[in-house]
């Protein structure tokens, strides 16, 4: 079973935010350096109460607290639900359970307090601008750790260090996008506290044209991530001096983003107030999704074009209402998905000024039961340590899906032992445009190959310099997930010989287990370049039926099931995964006149197996 966050803090609004009257008496009509300088005016002057350090605790249980529980806090940088056992990527905790203990939260500096020149805490820890709230996150106590003074700089994924250097996350692997919160905040502490916390004492990358002290990065991150409700809730209680622990002044960057394009220029951010633009209004919501071409692991989607005033420049694909991906077009590929599993897809429109419609009608997909390896792995197939440069080594591909082994968001390498080290010594990376069919196999060879060469496709004499005592990996994403020989062993366990995967075998095994593979004599290469897996009985069950017509214009399916096995049951969906057709005891007729035009799934049973198939009646 999958499970599913759903990252509420990487939601937007989808309406646009009136002028907040705490502007009225800032000249809204300026730009560069002189409105930098008036919403500075704006900040410090309403800045009326400085909160202790201690008093931050009691602010973000209030400020940052979990909706969906209230007991809850979210975590800058986290991205994760708390299942995985690191609670170092946790999204959100207890709110109670803070400190400076493993497993709490602290209070996170966003502009780091060293970083800043003199320090924050230079005069007095009692106050501003050490202890204030719009800089101060709650994080978990060794993430903070980890990022500790470290300059925030480009990279892709979930938060970590990227060399000296330290990355907040985006939502490219699913957890929320922490981009635009960072640089918000940093420009905040730099129109509050002026040369004292500039951007480039805490953020690496191009010099601002317009002012020496901002980096363009951060205006790349505050067009790219739009507000949180989050960040609009911090700003609210702040303002309001009432609240016991709420300091006076308010954040203009996440009341309005285009501000920070006002002042610095650079990539449009979104304008909220629609004075700048002029454009308030939100396209349509995308209608008419429907999935196709499943796989194993991918699942093709498809929208009918939504509507704007101006134009809609993307769009932005959610799986199970988490965030996938974001598109030019109305069709896209959903991939790295888990075979034998529904997921739900939702799409929203945007347009060039960042107004973003609601998301779209969710549309069910089923991915298909692959083809025989199950857990959508490649693993190798054949291994051959033959009399001089003879050594060749092959993987398999029955994923139901053609793999792209140098896709970066899922990247295969190799990786060799030598002797028997405890380590891996060497990594091999499959070049650019390498790809796997399914069913088929990829062959790299050492350059000094004399058999069978008419079937390699890629030579390197590192990964394929081992000897009989040399352990082999095969990597996915830098996780091991097949291997030849045990690692830091040294055991000679092939040697002048030839490894073939048993046709039973269907999945890949990190323990090297010799009983899974057939040997044949040294330099022996009769089946190097193809591979042969028996199919399971699912496997055999999702090849041997067709359906015809499909698509189809009439009233009947006819169902052709191999050596004529009876189907025991029937059950049509439609795409939001209601149950609309069941028929028992099917023979080669389905009655479908009572189906509306459009996507369904078709479900066949045999006793306790089922396959699925896409059904599309126009």
């Amino acid at each position: 079973m999958k499970k599913t966050v759903l990252f509420l803090i990487g939601l937007i609004s989808f309406t646009a935010v009136a002028q907040q009257p705490y502007y009225d008496d800032v000249n809204l009509t300026l730009s560069g350096i002189q409105l930098r300088d008036a919403l500075a005016t704006k900040v410090i002057n309403t800045h009326s109460n400085s909160l202790s350090y201690s008093e931050i605790w009691d602010a973000i249980m209030i400020t940052d607290v979990d909706p969906n529980n209230t007991n809850n806090v979210f975590l800058l940088y986290g991205w994760e639900d708390g299942s995985d056992g690191d609670v170092t990527n946790d999204l959100f905790r207890n709110k109670n359970n803070n400190g400076g203990n493993v497993g709490e939260w602290n209070r996170e500096h966003t502009f780091a307090n060293s970083l800043a020149s003199p320090d924050l805490d230079s005069n007095t820890s009692n106050g501003p601008p050490y202890s204030d709230a719009h800089n101060l996150r709650p994080t978990d106590v060794q993430r903070n750790g980890q990022r500790g003074s470290r300059l925030f700089a480009t990279g892709s994924g979930n938060s970590g260090t990227v060399g000296a250097f330290w990355y907040p996350g985006d939502a490219t692997q699913g957890g929320p996008d922490w981009r635009g919160d960072v640089a918000r905040i940093v420009m905040y502490m730099y129109i509050r506290y002026g040369n004292q916390c500039a951007p480039n004492l805490v953020a690496d990358g191009t010099t601002n044209s317009v002012d020496s002290n901002m980096i363009d990065l951060l205006l790349e991150w505050n067009a790219a991530d739009p507000v949180s409700p989050l960040e609009d809730a911090r700003n609210t209680y702040h303002e309001n001096i009432s609240n016991a622990t709420a300091q006076g002044n308010r954040n203009p960057f996440i009341d309005n983003p285009r501000l920070a394009t006002q002042i610095w220029g650079g990539t449009p951010a979104e304008d909220r107030w629609g004075i700048y633009s002029g454009d308030t209004e939100a396209p349509t919501v995308p209608m008419n999704v429907m999935t196709s071409n499943e796989t194993s692991n991918t699942i093709d989607i498809s929208w009918t074009a939504s509507t704007d005033n101006v134009g809609v420049t993307e769009y932005d694909v959610f799986v199970d209402g988490t965030f996938n991906q974001t598109v030019a077009g109305t069709t896209t590929t959903v991939s790295g998905l888990s075979a034998s599993t529904t997921y739900a897809f939702t799409v929203l429109a945007k347009d060039a000024e960042g107004n973003t419609s609601a998301q779209s009608a969710a549309a069910n997909g089923t991915t298909l039961a692959g083809g025989g390896s199950g857990n959508g792995n490649l693993y190798f197939s054949e291994y051959m340590e033959g009399s001089s440069f003879n050594k060749a080594l092959e993987i398999a591909n029955y994923t139901g899906a053609t793999i792209d082994l140098n896709d970066p968001a899922n990247m295969y390498t190799l990786k060799i032992s030598t002797n028997g080290n405890a380590a891996w010594n060497s990594t091999y990376t499959f070049p650019a445009g390498a790809m796997i069919a399914d069913g088929d196999v990829y062959v790299i060879a050492n350059t000094g190959l004399a058999v069978c060469t008419g079937v390699v496709d890629d030579s390197d004499d590192t990964i394929t310099g081992f000897n009989g005592n040399d352990a082999i990996g095969l990597f996915k994403n830098d996780v091991l997930i097949d291997i030849l020989g045990t690692l830091g062993d040294g055991t000679t366990y092939a040697s002048n010989t030839t490894l073939v995967r048993k046709p039973s075998i269907s999945v890949p095994n990190t323990t090297y287990t010799a009983s899974e593979w057939d040997t044949f004599a040294s330099n022996t290469c009769t089946d190097l370049g193809r591979h042969t897996q028996t199919l399971s009985v699912d496997t055999f069950e999702a090849t041997a039926f067709q359906i015809y017509p499909n698509p189809t214009h009439g009233d009947i399916v006819y169902i052709n099931t191999k050596n004529n096995v009876q189907v025991t049951n029937v059950r049509i969906y439609d795409i939001a995964g209601k149950q609309v057709l069941t028929q028992a005891n099917v023979t080669n007729e389905l009655n479908v006149q009572g189906l509306q035009r459009g996507l369904y799934i078709l479900q066949l049973q045999i006793g306790n197996q089922t396959v699925n198939k896409k059904l599309i009646k126009q």
